[in-house]
């Protein structure tokens, strides 16, 4: 990241707070704080609070009668869209308090629902900004459904409707206890702010912590209780419902799990990488013959890929029992083993007879105060590096000497403080993972050592940036890796166990003859199992190549199966492509398929240039299906008159904003990029600043991030013949000019390889971005998690008042074969894919069934309005896709691209200026034009003989209304 460079007098020092805390401080550090204080928590106090006695707005009409309150004991009130509830609470002293709320889920359960709490006007931490109402889901039915393999398919999943009832909690789950609100003597106000979902609200309720106990008090309440000693065995797969939809069972291919057979996929085990995010919670109901004192086991497989324990919280019929089973830790284990809960003393836990519920929760907080430190000091590494960047100006020859201590003194002691934090933290480590060299302690060890490393040597730190915060082996990159991985807690489950102490359990590994007859049997059946490779089909069946993941291939199967085949008789056979490079060879050699899913926009142009893909505008309704897509996207796949793929997915460029950070800053949205340009001397004061695309590519600038400041303007790329570029036009000048200066003069960052971690600390806590970053904020930064929004891409005023947002949007497309010998059918199965209700299935269940990482883009308009997105994301997309224009592809478009990017380095590296850079350019271009113009018939002997018409989104509109 480059700053305005500092001009820096001898003997000036650096202060390395460039980045001042904008927002509160964290949960642990208030708690420590009160601590400090001598307040304490408050005995024996509880307060309920009904939404009758809410202070909402006068004649507030959400307020709904019990009739209306789906089951509940009283009035309730409908709570969205940005609204409060405000109650009061009389409080018998100053001290800690909890806050627990019925709830009724009414929004999308996809959506998370959030929510902020504020105690008496502000917000007492970071993390009561955000406190999530979770929803449980279930199986929508116990019938076993098989794939055309005859494979388990895993069960669609549906939520689970009923009231709720939840404390506040750490959203991170990093606290293991629920949160605590500093409460005055006498009367508080607590208000409840919606950030996202819809939901009625019940009553809220204040109360003192409930104290936990230990195992021993807890042995002694039922001392007098029969120990029993059946065995009950319980298939984990199959448990009751879980807070998370894609929590799931798991086919593992083993003798030793239950059932197994060779050659069969049961989903015979429940969890591993699906069951790993902290806080996610998986309840069995478990039917005992009578009451009493039993022992419980689990048959587990713990192979954690960073070799660190994971740990679960056990509850029973919804409590926590006793300390002991908080965060209860499982090692490294690569094989199947019995854990018996207590270990070698094993633990008595009552159950009554009939139904009972056993639950298990992801439990991240042993890792937590190992987290906090990295991520406290990655802020601080950010910092010194910001403070190195001003002083050198970015400049990294190797020839030049630097005197850093002289103007950073503090530097030497403030990395050998870091390291001794991080020594401090791998002591920590290394005794919860029993003295074990996991990947973690090995990294953590490594960045402690290079911190020291630089602290030998302070005045190369410049030369040596890399080892410090830039680069795959920095220390930042390093500590960063080192979070994730102490967050990402799997465990694979097989069998439950209820049992008495002296009861033998089942053997967790089969023994050596079961495993030598499996493997002779998976031999000869690897002779005749293609499992999605690909492979010959008969004559009545399309085959149809996917770029994609095995997870997309198996949705898009079952669902042609279940679906398109009995509609049309149509079969279908989808094969795994690892290579969409190969679809060239493959056409080359005749054995190309009918069709090819996910693959590249530029790919089909690439083809139909050959003669090897079919011009869809040739099917009668081509112009109805077509109407489902945004006209940008149809332009890199034209050729002249023919349009020879169909959109698949559609990316999107909108700008990514902290809510938290420019609320306060109260610094605004900018709409245009004098507005942006605005706005960066209040960014870069705070040692923030503005990303755009290009900082995030390397050192050649694709068009995807040169070309919205041409289109902006009012430029172009190509004159509309075809016959030349239009980069040198007054009007493309205009744009990349100002690319260029966002960079040159207003400092913007030159190199960003990860905007997505400078957003969650707040380094970078605006720019632009695309797809790939809103599912990382989705999926990965619940840290953040309703503080962050998006807004369309900033674009050029014009003289009328609006703004020209024009950006690009490249997804992955859909075509076909010209030697297809089903030409028809394959058309049939593409609008079958891309038609609306299709597509919002498809999105729906891959969502519900893997996760939010697996949000699905779908390039089909109306399909993208009922995606399980929050909705005013999707307004500003749509508004966004209105404005989407892709670049046309024409056969010397890469030297243009190219070119483009050769003038942004030479104007910003170089200091050359950008009207002359470009005209030598234009030299280049036209040089490469003719020539390829001529590979394919437009251009002979110098002379023009066949037009190249540039397609242009007017020209797709009127194919799309003819």
């Amino acid at each position: 990241m480059l700053l305005v460079p500092t001009t820096v007098k001898a003997n000036e020092e650096i202060d390395l707070g460039l980045q001042e805390d904008v927002i509160e401080s964290g949960y642990h550090v208030i708690s420590d704080e009160w601590q400090s204080e001598s307040i304490t928590r408050v005995d024996s106090f509880e307060q309920r609070v009904s939404p009758s006695a809410f202070i909402v707005e006068e004649n507030n009409e959400n307020l709904l009668s019990q009739r209306n309150s789906e089951g509940y004991h009283s009035d309730v009130l409908e709570w969205s869209d940005s609204q409060s509830a405000v109650i009061e609470v009389n409080a018998p002293k100053k001290g800690l308090y909890q806050l627990n709320v019925d709830y009724y889920p009414l929004s999308d359960p996809l959506v998370s629902i959030e929510g902020a709490i504020m105690v008496n006007g502000e917000y007492q931490y970071r993390e009561s900004r955000r406190i999530v109402f979770p929803v449980d889901w279930e199986s929508q039915s116990d019938e076993v459904v098989l794939d055309r393999r005859d494979n388990q398919v895993v069960p669609q999943q549906s939520a689970i409707e009923k009231w709720y009832n939840t404390y506040a909690l750490d959203a991170n789950y990093y606290e293991d206890e629920p949160l605590e609100f500093l409460l005055e003597e006498g009367k508080n106000t607590i208000e409840i702010n919606s950030l996202r979902g819809k939901l009625l609200l019940g009553d809220i309720t204040i109360s003192s912590k409930k104290e936990a106990i230990s195992y021993v008090d807890y042995l002694e309440q039922y001392r007098e209780e029969e120990k029993i000693d059946d065995t009950i065995i319980l298939e984990a797969e199959l448990p009751a419902y879980k807070n998370s939809s894609y929590i799931r069972p798991i086919s593992t291919n083993s003798p030793s799990v239950t059932p197994y057979e060779t050659g069969v996929g049961y989903l015979n085990t429940f969890g591993g990488e699906s069951w790993s995010k902290p806080g996610q919670e998986v309840t069995w109901n478990i039917d005992v013959p009578k009451s009493g004192l039993y022992n419980l086991s689990a048959k587990v497989m713990q192979s954690n890929p960073s070799g660190d324990t994971v740990f679960r919280t056990l509850s029973v019929n919804g409590d926590v029992p006793f300390d002991e089973v908080k965060h209860y830790p499982f090692e490294l284990n690569d094989e199947w083993y019995i854990e018996t809960f207590g270990k070698e003393e094993p633990f008595y836990i009552y159950l009554e007879k009939g139904n009972n519920e056993v639950n298990m929760t992801v439990d991240v907080s042993p890792y937590a105060p190992v987290v906090r430190t990295i991520d406290q000091m990655m802020k601080e590494i950010e910092d010194l590096t910001l403070s190195i960047r001003q002083l050198t100006g970015n400049n990294q020859d190797p020839n030049r000497d630097w005197d850093i201590v002289e103007y950073i003194p503090e530097i030497e002691d403030t990395l050998i403080e870091w390291a001794k934090a991080l020594e401090n933290e791998l002591d920590y480590l290394l005794a919860l993972n029993n003295e074990n060299e996991t990947t973690t302690v090995v990294s953590l060890r490594i960045a402690a050592d290079r911190l020291r490393s630089l602290a030998d040597e302070p005045n190369e730190i410049p030369n040596r940036i890399h080892e410090l915060s830039e680069g795959t082996s920095s220390a930042t990159q390093m500590l960063g890796t080192i979070m994730i991985d102490l967050q990402d807690q799997p465990l694979l489950l097989d069998q439950l166990y209820l049992h008495g102490e002296d009861n033998d359990l089942p053997n967790a590994m089969a023994g050596w003859f079961t495993k030598l007859s499996d493997n002779v049997k998976r031999f000869f059946n690897s002779f005749t199992n293609n499992d999605y490779s690909v492979s010959e089909v008969d004559d009545e069946t399309l085959e149809v190549w996917v770029n994609r993941p095995r997870q997309y291939l198996e949705l898009l199967q079952q669902m042609t199966d279940q679906y398109f085949t009995p509609e049309t008789g149509i079969k279908v056979q989808y094969s795994l492509m690892p290579d969409e490079a190969k679809l060239i060879l493959a056409n080359a050699a005749d054995s190309q398929p009918d069709i090819a899913l996910g693959i590249s926009n530029w790919l089909p142009y690439e083809l139909a240039v050959r003669g090897a893909a079919v011009d869809l505008r040739q099917f009668e309704d081509f112009k109805e299906v077509g109407q489902n897509y945004s006209p940008g996207a149809f332009l890199p796949l034209v050729v002249d008159d023919g349009v020879y793929a169909l959109p698949e997915t559609q990316d999107f460029y909108v700008q990514y904003y902290r809510i938290d950070i420019l609320e306060s800053l109260d610094i605004p949205v900018p709409s245009t990029w004098d507005d942006v340009i605005d706005i960066l001397p209040e960014l870069q004061r705070f040692g923030m600043n503005y990303y755009t695309p290009i900082a995030g590519a390397q050192g050649f600038k694709p068009f995807q991030t040169t070309a919205p400041y041409i289109y902006q303007h009012g430029g172009d790329l190509y004159d509309p013949d075809g016959f030349g570029t239009q980069i040198d036009s007054e009007e493309s000048l205009k744009g990349i000019q100002l690319m260029t200066d966002l960079n040159t003069i207003y400092s913007m960052p030159l190199q960003v390889p990860n905007f997505y971690n400078h957003f969650r600390y707040t380094t970078l806590p605006i720019g632009i971005a695309e797809f790939g970053t809103y599912v990382q904020l989705t999926a990965a930064a619940p840290e953040i998690s309703g503080w962050w929004d998006i807004a369309p891409h900033p674009g050029v005023e014009q003289e009328d008042g609006t703004v020209e947002r024009f950006a690009t949007g490249s997804g992955q497309s859909m075509m076909m074969f010209e030697g297809s010998g089903k030409k028809q059918e394959a058309w049939e199965l593409m609008k079958w894919w891309g038609a609306t209700e299709t597509q919002t299935e498809f999105a729906a269940t891959l969502q519900t069934l893997y996760g939010p990482e697996y949000m699905w883009n779908t390039a089909n308009v109306e399909s993208f309005k009922q995606l399980p997105w929050p909705e005013e994301h999707k307004e500003v997309i749509l508004e966004q896709w209105d404005y989407l224009l892709e670049v046309p592809k024409t056969p010397y478009s890469y030297m243009v691209e190219r070119e483009i990017s050769n003038v942004w380095n030479s104007v910003v590296f170089d200091g050359e200026i950008t009207r002359s850079s470009v005209d030598d350019s234009i030299v280049n271009i036209n040089r490469e034009l003719r020539r390829k113009l001529e590979e394919f018939g437009y251009i002979e002997d110098g002379e023009k003989v066949k037009s190249y018409r540039i397609p242009t989104i007017e020209l797709i509109e009127g194919w799309l209304e003819e």
